[in-house]
């Protein structure tokens, strides 16, 4: 929900920490829900002004088929005077169990499927049916105890505002934040205008960078290589990126607002920006209806020895991650545009032309073969590169710092916004 108590529960929680692998439990892998795909489903649903409703599952975990013997001592208060050495079988899963999460996840594919939903190949969490109906609202009362929350205005901590009349949908981290800055004691610190300074050599948080603000990300990238052994200028970098946070907390990464559902994305790189050992900097975002969908800043596997090499690298991620949103947005069936190749926009006229052509000189040739997947893919007509200037590229800021108002013309490329009301 929003992150504050709503109500207090009794909970009975097993000890799966003394479970022993072979004799009481074996698989215990359950599929989580990716936060790109929850956004790539909310960018589509601003466009088409789909319903979005919430509901709960009440003690979800007692819903899984418990094959295995469990047995579990008395919790205190509980125990026998009569029968002082028993104990308690288990019939259903409780919360602890290792394999509850994955019974449950089984359980809930099961029914689910049994109403004509099929599961996506890319997206385990993520299940299609069309439908016009609140018939699958129903049927899941029947199947399982639900509680029905409404509109959604919550996910993951994440508030969602949406002005239907405009057809946009925002995404909010500023509770998160709010509570982020008090543990910290940052709560009155001054506010910065930028995550990073265009000449520092590091910077930096995580779960807001994550979902929704990837102007921190590259801050982020930079700052994270050095959690083992912080020095001074590190703990100066991290509460530069509070800072910055407290001032934009208010920021909303905005869906919507675009007269064509089509993805796009963009890639860019810094030359040898690791001064400790001379790797490069990827940066990648990929846009949906106006607003960031997917991004990543991160530093390359192998040193680069030219600028050309280092943005075809970049390039060649971006399109792995590409080939992942024109699958599962396909398996939706209500992007028609996903059926085109998806353009991938480079800064640079030489990596453009590395992607296209298998290009053999002596500044290319040595280029390890994986990163001509994105070569492979143009090749096959799934993906289409083009150059963009560096004005224009929203991944800029993912691979260095940038100045203020360059900064924020790039935020605002990706939907970052603070100066839009939305009527919850």
């Amino acid at each position: 929900m929003d992150g504050n108590v709503h109500t207090y529960k009794t909970q009975l929680v097993a000890k799966g920490f003394s479970q022993t692998p072979g004799v009481d439990y074996d698989e215990t892998f359950s599929p989580v829900a990716k936060i790109k795909s929850i956004r790539v489903m909310l960018a589509i649903a601003a466009f088409h002004d789909y319903e979005i409703w919430q509901m709960d599952v009440k003690t979800a975990f007692l819903n899984g088929k418990l094959a295995e013997d469990v047995y579990m001592s008395h919790p205190k208060g509980f125990d026998s005077a009569e029968y002082p050495n028993r104990m308690c079988k288990l019939d259903k899963f409780i919360y602890g169990l290792k394999q509850a999460p994955r019974r449950w996840n089984l359980c809930f594919d099961e029914k689910v499927k049994e109403f004509g939903f099929s599961r996506s190949e890319d997206e385990s969490c993520v299940y299609v049916k069309a439908s016009g109906s609140i018939e699958v609202k129903s049927w899941l009362g029947k199947c399982f105890a639900m509680k029905d929350l409404g509109e959604a205005a919550y996910i993951l901590g994440i508030r969602i505002l949406r002005d239907r009349s405009k057809r946009l949908i925002g995404l909010s981290h500023s509770t998160y934040l709010d509570k982020v800055l008090n543990r910290f004691n940052m709560q009155n610190s001054k506010k910065e205008e930028l995550p990073i300074q265009s000449n520092a050599r590091l910077s930096s948080i995580m779960y807001a960078m994550t979902c929704t603000r990837p102007d921190v990300a590259f801050a982020l990238s930079m700052v994270s290589g050095y959690q083992g052994n912080p020095g001074k200028a590190h703990w100066t970098a991290v509460n530069n990126i509070l800072k910055y946070l407290r001032r934009t907390k208010d920021w909303v990464l905005t869906l919507g607002g675009s007269d064509d559902l089509r993805v796009l994305g963009y890639s860019d790189a810094s030359f040898q920006t690791d001064r400790d050992n001379f790797r490069s900097q990827s940066g990648w975002v990929f846009t949906l209806n106006g607003g960031a969908i997917s991004w990543k800043s991160s530093k390359q596997e192998t040193v680069a020895d030219s600028t050309c090499e280092s943005e075809h690298i970049a390039a060649s991620e971006a399109a792995e991650e590409a080939i992942w949103l024109k699958n599962f947005i396909g398996d939706l069936g209500v992007v028609p545009a996903i059926k085109e190749p998806i353009e991938i926009f480079c800064d640079i006229e030489s990596a453009v032309a590395l992607a296209k052509e298998p290009r053999d000189h002596g500044r290319s040739r040595h280029i390890d073969r994986k990163y001509h997947f994105i070569r492979h893919r143009i090749e096959e007509g799934l993906l289409v590169a083009k150059r963009v200037s560096s004005d224009e590229n929203p991944a800029d800021p993912l691979t260095k710092g940038l100045g203020r108002v360059k900064h924020l013309q790039h935020a605002r490329r990706i939907g970052l916004k603070d100066d839009i009301s939305f009527s919850s």
